[in-house]
């Protein structure tokens, strides 16, 4: 039997049906970014440099547990494929992960800490082991790099879609379930949030198909990793992905920190957050016309520049010009929309450069090691959040100091507007072009093709 075409064009179904596994991942991924911090400090009882701290040490532990599940996922034979199989394997293990995290035990301040550190690496290894083959399944699904860039296109409007509905149920369910108990209002949030992104995963499994045949496994994970120190494509945009993670986790953590004790209007959150949502999903959704006319590399470097910009002039907007934070929030929501499309796609290409250079294939290795780099970039985020309001005087639930409103404000608009800046410089060191890509593309394809002939 030949094997699928993996240059076919892929039906709406499929490229809804794997939106649906971004969806399902954005439930956890849009709680931790969003609302994390701020439960382990108001609602945990954890310091805010404490916190900081655990979010980068555990950041450790990825660097060990993704590229070891990218070269486990690259080496399952199974007759559902190598990737798909994950996503029901792994969507019950992450649900236990997600409501033990939200948890608040009955400890005293060590045993607190001790809890917080081990649910949440759970967390992270269980999100790891889904999420790993879920996003390599992208760049097995088909051949084609615009097919792919109108792929993670559905994806990323799948993922801001559903982290809007997330940053903007969150609070209201939280108060409803909780009854005027916040600690159970998580808790119980994150049963109801495991049981539907289950659901998903499992629909996202039902829908897609893997069509990209890669050779049988037998180069050793060593070899894997040697073949990504030697990727320069795929070193420029692990570096690009943790500063733009830096930019987005710093205002996304930043920004409940800034409605509740710079505003004062903690009942915008959820309102505040999904309009920086749907900016997002607007951004994803504009990704396939903008790359019809502009090459992905200078298209991402405009789009950062203008990152930049707008958090820039944050920083000079009065908190009480609410409406005006609102539209520059929306604003820079929709210049990062393009940025997860963009880079994921560019990822897939960086798989098939590898693939072309060795004539060995590690797509989820490549995609592990992406996870990582944005897990990384979250991590020093939020140690960043941390220690700066540790170090100005942080306290929560209360009143904040001039020294302590300053720094959220930073937090939100400066400091990220710097790392936006910065990801435009390394956008320019990325060496793979239009032309350059398409002849590899269809070298592969014609290798791939005598393979099934034979």
């Amino acid at each position: 039997m030949a094997h699928p075409s993996p240059c076919a064009p892929l039906r709406f179904r499929e490229k809804a049906g794997y939106a649906l596994g971004d969806v399902a991942s954005n439930i956890y991924w849009r709680v931790i970014d969003v609302f994390l911090f701020i439960f382990y400090t108001d609602v945990f009882g954890l310091d805010a440099a404490a916190v900081g701290t655990m979010m980068l040490v555990t950041r450790l532990i990825d660097a060990l547990s993704d590229p070891a599940m990218g070269a486990l996922a690259d080496r399952t034979r199974h007759r559902f494929g190598k990737f798909r199989p994950y996503l029901l394997w792994g969507a019950l293990p992450l649900a236990a992960a997600g409501v033990l995290t939200f948890t608040v035990p009955d400890l005293d301040g060590g045993g607190k800490l001790a809890w917080a550190y081990g649910s949440y690496v759970l967390l992270m290894l269980a999100y790891t082991f889904i999420n790993v083959p879920y996003g390599a399944l992208m760049g097995v699904m088909s051949g084609d790099s615009q097919q792919r860039t109108t792929l993670t296109s559905f994806r990323f409007i799948g993922a801001f879609s559903g982290g809007s509905l997330v940053a903007y149920l969150t609070p209201e369910l939280v108060t409803w379930l909780g009854q005027g108990d916040e600690a159970t209002g998580w808790q119980l949030t994150l049963v109801l949030y495991g049981a539907v992104a289950a659901v998903l995963f499992a629909l996202c499994f039902l829908s897609t198909q893997e069509r990209v045949a890669a050779p049988v496994k037998s180069a050793s994970v060593r070899q894997d990793l040697k073949d990504l120190a030697g990727n320069r494509p795929w070193l420029v945009l692990f570096v690009l992905a943790l500063v733009i993670m830096m930019t987005i986790s710093l205002r996304a953590s930043s920004g409940t920190f800034y409605l509740k004790y710079v505003a004062g209007r903690e009942d915008l959150i959820g309102a505040f957050t999904l309009c920086y949502m749907l900016s997002l999903a607007a951004g994803a959704a504009l990704t396939p016309l903008l790359t019809r006319f502009w090459d992905k590399r200078r298209l991402l470097m405009a789009l950062m520049a203008a990152v930049a910009l707008l958090c820039g002039g944050f920083y000079f907007i009065p908190p009480d010009q609410l409406g005006l934070m609102f539209v520059v929030h929306g604003a820079i929501g929709l210049a990062l929309g393009p940025k997860s499309p963009l880079v994921f796609s560019m990822y897939a290409d960086t798989a098939d450069y590898s693939h072309w250079r060795t004539g060995r294939r590690a797509t989820a290795m490549v995609f592990s090691a992406a996870a990582f780099s944005q897990k990384l970039g979250g991590a020093l985020a939020g140690a960043t959040i941390g220690w700066i309001l540790s170090s100005l005087g942080y306290v929560a639930n209360a009143v904040q100091s001039d020294a302590s409103s300053q720094g959220i404000v930073l937090l939100m608009s400066l400091i990220p507007g710097a790392f936006a800046a910065l990801s435009v410089w390394i956008i320019h060191l990325y060496p793979l072009d239009a032309q350059q890509l398409n002849r590899l593309q269809q070298a592969l394809f014609v290798a791939q093709e005598k393979e099934a002939e034979a």
